[in-house]
């Protein structure tokens, strides 16, 4: 393991909101380890600040591969109505942003045939999300 990977899941359960937005970010990139990608579940469905939620799901669209936006679907499919409106604001976050973001919609697509319920109903919900946001 890296150690740039193992500074960010330290950090992922710190006290610090700010912290813990560092690591989102930092992690976003790891989405295909599965440690890492069970830390990202976690910051996105954060109870104790929304800006964890929103800037991990923005990091990780503007990653936008399959591993990736699948975590997003992942937490999705737990989230309550409010972690979804910040996990929503998030991946909107990442298409309108200057640089925009991979095709967030076609990674949905791919994981709407996932072996995962859960994953294929947040792909769903994401789909949702992206319908006529730049992708």
């Amino acid at each position: 393991m890296t150690s740039g990977l193992k500074a960010a899941l330290a950090e992922a359960s710190s006290p610090s909101w700010m912290q813990r937005v560092r690591a989102g970010r930092d992690l976003a990139s790891f989405a295909d380890v599965p440690e890492a990608a069970e830390v990202l579940v976690g910051l996105l469905l954060d109870v104790e600040n929304t800006a964890v939620t929103r800037q991990t799901a923005e990091a990780l669209a503007r990653v936008g591969t399959m591993p990736a936006i699948r975590v997003i679907a992942l937490a999705a499919a737990e989230a309550d109505d409010n972690q979804a409106d910040w996990l929503q604001t998030g991946v909107h976050d990442a298409l309108v942003g200057p640089d925009g973001a991979p095709d967030v919609a076609a990674a949905c697509r791919k994981l709407a045939r996932d072996p995962e319920e859960a994953v294929r109903r947040g792909a769903a919900d994401i789909s949702t999300w992206t319908d006529g946001t730049r992708c």
